[in-house]
């Protein structure tokens, strides 16, 4: 049986390597080492639609209240304090967008925001996989999961619209080369 979770944990390794690259970028920016201004906005536009939209989306939408509904409770819990590392890593991207609206790259709050966000998203993404998933993977019986995974689809394809998932991963595998030098 596949769980929703795998899902979800598969969508980490993009986020994962987002991230990677979103620390190169902010390291060249630090070092005053080569990097494309409009680099910035298209992860800026990655974080905000996959990790965020998508991602978050189905958890907070879909898996999360799954969860709720098969005893996990909330409130001061795991899930709620997943919730709230969400909204704040929205205020870091938020902080990063603004940083760089400016005509000239805010280049001190970028490098603060973009570095807060990652290290949450890191620690996150780690208690996500191997502490609330697993739970949940528990707790949620078989024609749930299956539905979940259904749903997932549905809000893919509704959410984000159709080709933007692999637009969204052709550009992580571009800037992979290009900031990572991973071909």
């Amino acid at each position: 049986m596949k769980y929703a979770s795998a899902d979800l944990i598969d969508e980490h390794e993009g986020i994962l390597i987002g991230l990677k690259i979103l620390e190169k970028i902010t390291e060249n920016i630090k070092m005053n080492l080569a990097f494309e201004r409009k680099d910035i906005g298209e992860m800026i536009n990655f974080l905000k639609l996959f990790a965020d939209k998508c991602h978050h989306g189905k958890e907070e939408g879909l898996l999360f209240p799954a969860m709720e509904r098969a005893g996990i409770i909330k409130e001061n819990g795991l899930i709620g304090e997943m919730l709230k590392e969400h909204e704040l890593g929205r205020s870091y991207i938020h902080k990063m967008q603004e940083a760089d609206h400016l005509e000239e790259l805010d280049i001190d709050k970028y490098v603060e925001a973009s570095m807060k966000y990652i290290d949450l998203l890191r620690v996150h993404i780690e208690k996500e996989n191997t502490i609330l998933f697993p739970m949940g993977d528990n707790a949620i019986p078989k024609k749930v999961q299956e539905a979940l995974l259904e749903q997932f689809e549905t809000h893919e394809a509704t959410v984000m619209g159709e080709g933007t998932h692999e637009k969204l991963h052709l550009m992580l595998h571009v800037f992979q080369s290009k900031y990572l030098h991973i071909v």
